[in-house]
């Protein structure tokens, strides 16, 4: 992921890597601890306004209780990666509500609480721990700790990989989210693949843009339901300008009523809400080669 992570962070952010050599594996999914990877480095990074460090560890470690830990454990070996930052650090208040579902210390529009609550679910979910230490002004650590898997791995060729594009972009993606949070994510996965990133909160905007951008945009990803102009209008609107204009939906909700009637033609992809870094880069690829 480090090709990824170098292009979210900025040139102002040193990424230190401390890897043991001979780690073991943990059963765990891939792209959700990819997603788990990178909620923790642009939660570091957006802690070091002025740059900084990033400092990235694994090793292995024999868990059992201890009065340091706030949360029962179930004793034994687990592979542990930990990310460390030189920001601002946190409040002991702030670290006791950090992963709570809408729980932010970001401006408004910065951020939505999600992250964090994200990864702690996904930790959750397979059988580990995260725990936090911070200091204000000292910086900032997240430990996240794996069961170690028993027997063989599954082989390297077996493992889902993240389709980054090395080389300069070539296609432009029209986004358009009224959920900011959701948006600036959406929008850091699909640069850090190579790709020209417009962005619009609401369809209204999205049309506004996509009228007066003077370069083809290949595939617009939109969200399904938004205030005033939703996304299955939205397309219908702008393949009046652009006949055959391929897109992409999003939603969270279940029921997808709009978005399934448009997608039946065959023209449109479909990805739900909240998605993986692996899965949005692949069905963005999918859409675009349709």
């Amino acid at each position: 992921m480090m090709g990824m992570l170098r292009r979210l962070i900025g040139d102002d952010i040193d990424v230190t890597l401390l890897l043991a050599p001979d780690l073991s594996s943990a059963l765990a999914d891939r792209s959700q601890l990819e997603q788990v990877v990178m909620n923790l480095v642009v939660n570091a990074r957006d802690a070091m306004a002025g740059g900084g460090r990033i400092t990235i560890e694994t090793t292995e470690v024999l868990l059992e209780d201890s009065a340091f830990h706030q949360q029962s454990v179930v004793r034994g070996h687990y592979v542990m990666f930990a990310i460390t930052d030189t920001g601002t650090g946190m409040s002991k208040e702030t670290q006791q509500r950090l992963f709570e579902p809408f729980f932010t210390t970001k401006e408004n529009g910065k951020g939505t609480g999600l992250g964090l609550s994200m990864t702690y679910g996904i930790v959750q979910q397979s059988k580990g721990y995260i725990w936090v230490y911070s200091e204000p002004g000292h910086g900032t650590t997240f430990r996240v700790y794996l069961p170690r898997a028993e027997g063989e791995a599954a082989a390297p060729g077996n493992q889902a990989v993240i389709p980054v594009l090395s080389n300069a972009p070539s296609e432009t993606i029209l986004l358009v989210e009224d959920e900011a949070g959701v948006r600036q994510l959406a929008r850091r996965i699909l640069i850090s693949a190579g790709y020209n990133v417009l962005e619009a909160e609401n369809g209204n905007n999205a049309e506004s843009l996509f009228a007066h951008h003077t370069d083809p945009i290949d595939l617009v990803v939109t969200d399904v339901m938004m205030p005033g102009c939703g996304g299955p209008e939205l397309i219908a609107r702008l393949q009046l300008r652009s006949p055959g204009l391929r897109a992409l939906f999003m939603s969270g909700h279940g029921e997808q009523s709009e978005g399934d009637r448009s997608i039946a033609d065959g023209v449109f992809g479909f990805i739900q809400k909240p998605f993986t870094v692996s899965e949005l880069v692949r069905n963005v690829r999918l859409a675009l080669d349709r």
